[in-house]
């Protein structure tokens, strides 16, 4: 009998897959079985991520595409099918956050965002649509946050775009449930990256506040996505759908 977390028969596309949450989703699924292609825009991230993943035994290749692109978003799908014949695993991580008040953005900073953490999962969704339904199955797991739920009154794009995501799940989960395609996003709380180096700096008192509020009592590390990576790309998932989990060592049900 084949496991429920059993992913060696799997071929998964991670976007943002070189470093943070995307690493640590792409990590669990190779250790899973799956063949993991990375996509990021840094052509060194993007090999020492598949060393990494290619040491766990892994089958594992990287593309450089500019997820914004639908030109590029097809092109990442074909060459993915056309590397390893098939794409059952869609991970949407790509983001950015620019940090200021809301009255101090400008159109093109609030576009940027914008572009770089919704369209950019519409986008990818959109391309893998045929692979997912040729496959007979699919996953596609996209990545929200706190600011999904909760207000931040130095991030006004990004929480509009996690916002975003989280309605963009359910309507692709309801629209692609009759092609056997689970859509779920996953809401991170505060975690310890690249993209939150900088908030420990600009966002005064930011730090304290996040250990305090979280149970766990500290930042969340990108290993900590292994697991759910894995739940949600697997057949363990299969009659899940449209949801949207935090993994956030408490952050959100604590008073």
């Amino acid at each position: 009998m084949t496991s429920a977390f059993d992913l060696s028969d799997r071929v998964a596309v991670v976007t943002g897959g070189n470093g943070g949450i995307g690493l640590g989703m792409a990590t669990g699924l190779a250790q899973a079985g799956a063949t993991v292609m990375v996509c990021g825009r840094n052509p060194d991230k993007n090999r020492a991520a598949v060393a990494e993943l290619k040491k766990l035994g892994a089958r594992a290749e990287s593309s450089i595409a500019d997820v914004t692109s639908e030109a590029d978003c097809k092109r990442l799908v074909e060459e993915t099918v056309n590397r390893f014949g098939r794409l059952d695993v869609l991970v949407n991580n790509a983001g950015i956050n620019i940090r200021k008040a809301p009255q101090d953005y400008s159109l093109e900073e609030w576009r940027q965002v914008i572009d770089t953490n919704l369209t950019s999962a519409f986008l990818c969704s959109k391309a893998a649509y045929g692979a997912l339904r040729t496959g007979g199955r699919g996953k596609v797991i996209n990545i929200g946050s706190m600011t999904s739920i909760f207000g931040a009154s130095f991030a006004a794009p990004y929480s509009a775009t996690k916002g975003g995501i989280v309605q963009l799940t359910r309507a692709l989960a309801t629209a692609w449930a009759r092609d056997n395609i689970q859509v779920n996003a996953v809401l991170p709380g505060w975690i310890d990256t690249d993209l939150t180096v900088q908030s420990r700096v600009q966002v005064k008192g930011l730090n304290e506040n996040v250990l305090s509020r979280t149970p766990a009592g500290r930042w969340g590390l990108p290993v900590d996505f292994a697991g759910i990576a894995v739940f949600l790309a697997a057949p363990a998932s299969d009659f899940i759908t449209g949801t949207a989990i935090p993994v956030d060592g408490g952050f959100s049900v604590q008073i």
